[in-house]
């Protein structure tokens, strides 16, 4: 249990304190053991190790394997969806990606902070404009916003994955902040956003 020295990561308790066998469950105790800190979305995901599977696999497939829109792209969209959500913790945790990804961090915070005045070209201006519709006001989404992204020389299959990575990230947003996932230090931000950048979202 959370004690006064140990607050409460998650709102459940429940869900806090009944990880499940999983590789989870391993990164947990291991962080505890060491007193590092460590993602609190861990706790949500050791909680149902099946599901946390199969969403996991689902966040690898849209984000990190092989699609004609870059990684580096996706996990901007990812960043920029969670800033529109007010989600400080997936927010922070994506940009950390997107700047290892890039290599420039005032590019990424730039674009998080305003696509308009950021250092973006004007074809990823565009599609993180579209993104914000999707994320904002996604019932009025129609074909003449995809014709400006054709325009823009993005294909059919690049605003599939975008789509995707937003609709993934609407979601993770809500899960996140509802379950009172909390950020962590800037420091270890970027020391797993690294990590992520690297190999993704599956840990086995």
């Amino acid at each position: 249990m959370a004690t006064a020295q140990e607050p409460a990561a998650l709102f459940l308790q429940d869900v806090e304190n009944n990880p499940q066998p999983s590789p989870y469950f391993d990164l947990i105790a291991a962080a505890k053991s060491s007193g590092t800190e460590y993602w609190h979305i861990w706790n949500l995901l050791a909680f149902r190790p099946k599901a946390a599977y199969h969403l996991v696999r689902f966040s690898q497939e849209i984000m990190h394997e092989d699609a004609p829109i870059s990684v580096a792209m996706r996990e901007l969209i990812a960043a920029y969806t969670s800033s529109l959500n007010r989600c400080e913790f997936c927010m922070k945790a994506h940009a950390a990606v997107a700047v290892h990804l890039y290599g420039d961090s005032d590019l990424v915070w730039g674009a998080i902070r305003d696509v308009e005045t950021s250092a973006l070209p004007e074809k990823d201006k565009a599609m993180l404009r579209f993104v914000r519709k999707v994320t904002l006001e996604s019932a009025s989404i129609n074909a003449a916003d995809v014709a400006v992204l054709h325009r823009q020389g993005w294909d059919d299959a690049s605003v599939y994955y975008a789509i995707a990575a937003c609709g993934l990230f609407n979601f993770y947003n809500r899960f996140v902040s509802a379950n009172g996932v909390k950020p962590v230090s800037d420091e270890a931000f970027l020391r797993f956003g690294a990590r992520m950048a690297q190999i993704g979202y599956v840990r086995e």
